[in-house]
């Protein structure tokens, strides 16, 4: 790895997030000759400016900069073209919320994100090929039920059209625990303000912390062939549900779970609770949103796996491959889609399951939006 790291030039992209910046991190245990990070997150950048120049283990390159501002934007293309390219470039810049998908403008601005903006991104970098792209995936592209795991496979299916113009590398992995938006992130927040606890008790997820997200990408990044999908080979009975991680979480406070039947149970127990009291309100009931699987998967059937290379990862080695030309037209077809007036979330997840035959949609009539 430090032979493939060491003197090279690095660009990460959506590396104020919890993902990106455990990336980086990983990445200056290593001897990089240069760096440039770019978010839309102002603030995120200067706090991981901030924290990477407080740090003591870090080998943060004389060439640093962080840049606040949008890939898919004019000045970004200005930007990569002035530095003549990068020999690593890394794509953390994802919608990934299952609640983004509500009506067909969450989702336009989901497949701009995931899909139309990493396309362009390739095509801008085959003016100046890097030796290493990676861009991260989700356990929701394998088999996906829900709009974001279905813009997740098309962005995988993107990205390894281009194969054969450079190295491209993704990686499929769990949740990451309390990563920023995450809901045992939220359980924080929660407790900070004295708001109850809220959670599914049908969903069972993986989990990583952020410093594994962070050595999974990078080892997918620079040690994975061309148009390997990487995984931690997690097994079932690690798998744990969001109930369970509230319970977990409140007991580490001092606390007990006092389970609540209703919101309006829950949140009058909250106003009401003595500032000393142990019992602390929670609302835990089966998932009932559209897009909500009961549990993930790394690899769906038919697909070429390797469990034996590395001791803690798999790969795919046989992910679907379409070339640009086929490809490009599908994309076009379906921004074209987005294009029209009449255009509705029904007509969008038609498109997509066209587009990935395995997208078994869950819709229910309800968003995340909806609860508490």
């Amino acid at each position: 790895m430090a032979a493939r790291i060491d003197g090279k030039t690095l660009l990460v992209i959506g590396g104020a997030g919890t993902i990106g910046s455990s990336f980086i991190r990983a990445a200056l245990r290593f001897k990089p000759a240069g760096l440039v990070v770019v978010d839309t997150n102002e603030n995120g950048l200067t706090e991981l400016t901030r924290d990477l120049r407080n740090g003591t283990n870090f080998n943060i390159p004389e060439d640093y900069l962080s840049y606040p501002m949008d890939f898919g934007a004019p000045v970004f293309a200005k930007m990569l073209r002035h530095r003549g390219g990068f020999d690593i470039v890394a794509n953390f810049a994802a919608h990934k919320h299952v609640r983004s998908e509500k009506d067909r403008f969450s989702i336009e601005a989901m497949l701009e994100n995931n899909v139309f903006k990493a396309k362009n991104l390739l095509d801008l970098l085959l003016e100046f090929p890097p030796e290493r792209y990676f861009s991260v995936s989700t356990d929701k592209a394998a088999n996906p039920v829900n709009v974001m795991g279905a813009s997740k496979k098309l962005m995988e299916e993107v990205i390894l059209a281009y194969y054969k113009d450079f190295p491209v590398s993704t990686a499929r992995f769990a949740n990451v625990a309390f990563s920023n938006g995450s809901l045992p992130a939220g359980f924080l927040e929660r407790l900070a303000k004295g708001q109850p606890l809220s959670a599914p008790t049908s969903v069972k997820r993986y989990f990583v912390s952020p410093e594994e997200s962070g050595q999974l990408c990078l080892i997918a990044c620079v040690m994975g062939e061309a148009g390997h999908v990487f995984f931690p080979k997690l097994g079932e009975e690690q798998m744990m549900t969001f109930s369970k991680i509230g319970e977990d979480f409140l007991r580490a406070q001092g606390l007990e779970p006092d389970y609540c039947k209703t919101e309006a149970e829950a949140l009058a127990k909250a106003a009401a609770r003595p500032p000393m009291s142990n019992a602390y309100p929670v609302l835990f009931t089966p998932a009932n949103t559209s897009g909500e699987k009961g549990f993930e998967e790394f690899y769906t059937p038919g697909e070429d796996i390797d469990l034996d290379t590395y001791a803690e990862l798999g790969f795919v080695r046989n992910a679907v491959r379409r070339s640009r030309q086929e490809l490009s037209p599908l994309i076009d077809g379906l921004r074209d889609i987005m294009d029209q007036p009449d255009t509705d979330k029904r007509t969008i997840v038609r498109a997509l399951k066209a587009l990935i035959p395995n997208f078994a949609h869950m819709e229910t009539g309800r968003s995340l939006d909806g609860k508490m």
